[in-house]
C-alpha cells in the first residue's frame, strides 16, 4: 500500500471519515480531529474500542491513522471511528474479513435513539398516573 485509504464509519449520529496512510516514523500515530487520540478520547473505554480492530488484525503501528468525526457524543464517535478503520482494514487485506466480521466490526450499528412521543416524558415513559 503506497497511498492513502479512505473509509468512513457510522454509529448513532456521529461520522467518521478514516484515512489509513503508510507508517511515516517509528510508529504509527493516531491523530483525530488534529488532536492526539488519548487527548481526544480521554476514556480508557473508547480507546479501547478504538484499538480492537487493530489488534485483532495485528497491524497496531503499521499505518498513521487520520480520523475526522462530527457528530453525536463520545461513545458513538468511538463506534464510528472503530467502523471506519474496520472498513479501512478490509481494503488494505481482504483477507482480515473473516476475523472482522466474526468479531462484528463491519457491521454498521443501526440502534439509534427512539424519538419522543406527545403525551409522554420520554419515548417511552408515560406520566404519572393520578386516579384522584
Amino acid at each position: 500500500m503506497e497511498k492513502q485509504l479512505h473509509r468512513v464509519g457510522k454509529r448513532k449520529n456521529a461520522i467518521a471519515r478514516v484515512y489509513l496512510r503508510p507508517r511515516a516514523g517509528d510508529t504509527g500515530e493516531i491523530r483525530v480531529n488534529g488532536r492526539s487520540f488519548e487527548d481526544y478520547f480521554p476514556r480508557p473505554t473508547a480507546r479501547m474500542l478504538i484499538m480492537q480492530p487493530l489488534e485483532l488484525t495485528q497491524t497496531v503501528g503499521r499505518f498513521d491513522i487520520l480520523i475526522n468525526v462530527a457528530g453525536g457524543g463520545i461513545s458513538g464517535q468511538a463506534g464510528s471511528v472503530r467502523h471506519g478503520i474496520s472498513r479501512a482494514l478490509l481494503e488494505v487485506d481482504p483477507a482480515f474479513r473473516a476475523v472482522l466480521k466474526k468479531a462484528g466490526f463491519i457491521t454498521r450499528d443501526s440502534r439509534e435513539v427512539e424519538r419522543k412521543k406527545y403525551g409522554m416524558s420520554g419515548a417511552r415513559r408515560r406520566y404519572q398516573y393520578s386516579k384522584r
